[in-house]
Order: C-alpha cells, then sequence, then structure tokens
C-alpha cells in the first residue's frame, strides 16, 4: 500500500480533472445531462481509480486499476475531442487538454510497466 497523492501521475490526474470541470462549465446547459457529465465522468475515474489501486495490498490489483484509469484517460481524450469538434472549448485548451491527457496517459502504462508481474 502507498499513498497516491506521492504519485506524479495521481496529480497530474487530478489536475487535469480540475481542468475539465472549469473548461465543462462553459459547455451548453443541454449538455449537463450529456457529454458534460461524460467528460467529468472520465476525467475524474483516472485520478479516482490510482487512488483505489494504491490501496490494494497486491501488483496485479494495483496493476489493474492503473489499466481502468488508462482506459477512462483515452475515454476522456475522445470526449475532449468531441467537445472541440462542437465547439464547445477553443482550440487553445483543446490542445491543453489534449498534451496533459497524453501525458498522464504515457506515465500510466510506464507505471503499469512497472508494477506489472
Amino acid at each position: 500500500m502507498q499513498n497516491y497523492k506521492d504519485l506524479k501521475v495521481w496529480e497530474k490526474a487530478h489536475q487535469f480533472t480540475l481542468m475539465v470541470y472549469d473548461t465543462s462549465k462553459l459547455f451548453p446547459k443541454e449538455e449537463i445531462y450529456g457529454l458534460t457529465n461524460q467528460l467529468r465522468r472520465a476525467a475524474s475515474s483516472i485520478p479516482a481509480n490510482i487512488a483505489e489501486g494504491c490501496g490494494k495490498s497486491s501488483n496485479p490489483d494495483f496493476a489493474k486499476c492503473l489499466n481502468i484509469s488508462l482506459g477512462s484517460a483515452n475515454e476522456a481524450e475522445y470526449f475532449i475531442l468531441l467537445a472541440k469538434d462542437l465547439s464547445y472549448m477553443n482550440v487553445e485548451k483543446f490542445d491543453m487538454l489534449y498534451k496533459q491527457i497524453n501525458v498522464i496517459k504515457a506515465m500510466l502504462i510506464g507505471l503499469i510497466a512497472k508494477v506489472r508481474p
């Protein structure tokens, strides 16, 4: 067991989630139960599953949670692309979020490789 707050990938995922919440405030109100909700859930799932994995007692269990985080990161990446294509966010905001999510994905892949048996 380890403290999830000590992991750089958790910190980056948490910051990404905060940025997603801030950015999605500007989405159309009719998207509150659609894209806004889906993007926020995918983003917050990334650090939440990292935190859950840190509470597991074995590396395979930790790796499983990290894989779930990676899936959520891919989902969030798609949702930010969709939001940009629907003109819910500008290209600059998209580029920032897109770069950040890809850094997180790379870090997750590296961490999964380290803990996988």
